[in-house]
């Protein structure tokens, strides 16, 4: 996966997989590949429950309560990864880092891509640039991407909805 400087595809893959989980370990690779990673990784029992507690484990950042919980969490995280960067041209599309070993699994590829993904985001973008859809009762997570970092709601039909609820309550 190409990371850019903010980290940005690796969010949004992880939100992508929390608020719309795969059946099956195909589809976890599958939404891989649509956010840009492109080597095969080798298929182990229990990758798609693994995958599942990689997820898992973003959330635990996404739904940390301040940035330092959220720096804590996270750089656990990292340090569980704990693969030195390297540089490969695997795909010959050119020279590019990767955060892992060269024959880790589909879990813990997806473990070190998330939490330096992350890292790389919300050091670059703001500690608060992950969290909760605002709108309720949604609880997707949401990846803020915006220019001007206010992005509350995990796609327009939620803030929508939010909205047409404020409304209507102040015309009560």
């Amino acid at each position: 996966m190409h990371l850019n400087p903010y980290g940005e595809y690796a969010v949004l893959l992880a939100a992508s997989l929390a608020n719309n989980w795969p059946d099956e370990r195909d589809g976890v690779v599958a939404r891989t590949r649509e956010f840009g990673m492109t080597m095969p990784f080798p298929e182990k029992p229990g990758d798609h429950e693994r995958c599942r507690e990689a997820i898992d484990a973003w959330l635990q950042v996404v739904d940390a309560p301040t940035p330092d919980a959220r720096a804590a969490v996270l750089n656990a995280q990292m340090a569980a990864a704990s693969a030195f960067p390297r540089l490969t041209d695997h795909d010959g599309e050119g020279w590019h880092l990767h955060y892992r070993d060269a024959d880790d699994d589909l879990p813990r590829v997806l473990h070190a891509v998330f939490s330096v993904g992350t890292a790389l985001h919300l050091t670059t973008r703001g500690m608060t640039r992950v969290g909760r859809c605002a709108a309720t009762p949604c609880t997707n997570a949401i990846v803020d991407v915006s220019r001007n970092g206010t992005q509350r709601y995990c796609s327009p039909r939620c803030g929508s909805r939010d909205s047409v609820r404020r409304h209507r309550a102040r015309h009560r």
